[in-house]
């Protein structure tokens, strides 16, 4: 991978199936493992980082990444295992401390999901980077921890969920961030 830029810091550890697309100038820390089976297919952007315990499997399903995303530190867990599944994380996001993701969900740019926390067949809109100053702009975020199932989280917005995340816990980032 040395044309890409790509950089895996661990070449004994770190397992990648030869039939995973992957861009350029990711960066794989030791125990990463990402994996196509039984026609699933993962396709990764540019600029990406996967922490240690990232682990990507499509099995039957489709994973799709953009750019220059956190995966990781904390590990996470992303699964396309049925033929419906279908996990699309746009670019800047970051998806940290035990992330767990499945089924139809969509992360969009700038999302966030931070805890440990199963996402399931929910929707993070896309914005601006958690870096971006005006938190109104940024992109949908997900914290706490449990089970988050079938939920919409607009732009600017967040849950906060303590074992269960619901659409009425719903608040504007600027709560936990004021200026």
């Amino acid at each position: 991978m040395q044309e890409s830029g790509n950089i895996i810091l661990d070449c004994f550890s770190t397992l990648i199936s030869s039939s995973v697309k992957i861009g350029q100038n990711n960066k794989f820390y030791p125990g990463v493992i990402i994996e196509n089976n039984d026609g699933g297919n993962v396709t990764i952007g540019n600029g990406n980082i996967f922490y240690p315990n990232s682990l990507l499997i499509a099995e039957q399903g489709v994973i799709k990444i953009g750019n220059n995303n956190q995966f990781g530190d904390g590990g996470i867990s992303i699964k396309a295992n049925t033929k419906t599944s279908k996990i699309i994380i746009g670019d800047y996001g970051r998806y940290i401390n035990g992330v767990q993701i499945l089924g139809k969900s969509y992360l969009g740019a700038g999302s966030q999901v931070i805890g440990n926390i199963t996402v399931q067949d929910s929707h993070l809109e896309e914005g601006e980077s958690f870096m971006y100053p005006d938190t109104a702009a940024r992109g949908g975020v997900l914290k706490g921890y449990g089970l988050a199932r079938n939920v919409r989280v607009s732009i600017g917005m967040v849950i906060n969920g303590q074992g269960s995340f619901k659409q009425e816990e719903i608040k504007f980032q600027s709560f936990y961030h004021p200026k």
